[in-house]
């Protein structure tokens, strides 16, 4: 997203997968939770296998948006359309950089369920990573600023259909855009945050 509201083109890395492989992924997580039959045994097994499939709905509205016919070349439209493409992309960072913690959290559930309370280096990339609470934070930041946006952005962007600085057309897929990009975001905040209830 970052590269496409700079104009450039779009390559995703060579560890990405593709939206139908995520999304036939979080499939099969469904089919496998529905095939668990017996009930949890403690009230803490329920509450983390509710917050499980809150994050899977979540995941799976995400993976839909993704898949959806989403323009991100109109990011580059207007300050608002680059904003709302900055504050998915920041979203989507964070989200990621939670990943690695999800990933490792029965290691951080053994040791005291202690995250990094500040930044630190990320061994593998080299780039730096921050806490939990910090990419968090940064999720509900990007999601509520996005819903923020939204109202202003579509007004605007409809207006300028009136006064003719834009066409009907482009201007519904400069609305639907950023309503994508707020989809993106906020289900990504409330999937991780899920995820990361369910490990505690």
């Amino acid at each position: 997203m970052a590269a496409a509201s700079r104009g450039e083109p779009v390559r995703p890395r060579k560890d990405a997968i593709s939206v139908p492989e995520a999304a036939e992924a979080l499939r099969q997580a469904r089919v496998f939770l529905t095939d668990v039959t017996e009930p949890p045994n403690s009230d803490d097994e329920q509450r983390r296998l509710t917050s499980t499939l809150h994050a899977l709905d979540h995941a799976s509205r995400m993976a839909e948006t993704a898949g959806g016919e989403v323009d991100f070349g109109t990011v580059r439209g207007g300050s608002d359309d680059a904003r709302a493409g900055q504050f998915c992309a920041d979203a989507m960072r964070s989200a990621a950089s939670v990943t690695g913690e999800v990933e490792a959290l029965p290691v951080i559930v053994q040791s005291s369920r202690a995250t990094p309370a500040s930044p630190s280096i990320n061994s593998t990339s080299g780039a730096a990573t921050v806490s939990t609470e910090e990419a968090l934070a940064q999720l509900k930041r990007c999601a509520s600023e996005l819903a923020a946006l939204q109202p202003s952005h579509r007004r605007a962007t409809l207006g300028a259909v009136a006064n003719g600085t834009l066409t009907a057309d482009a201007a519904i897929v400069r609305v639907d855009t950023l309503r994508s990009l707020e989809g993106l975001s906020h289900h990504a905040w409330r999937s991780v945050a899920h995820l990361v209830s369910a490990g505690k």
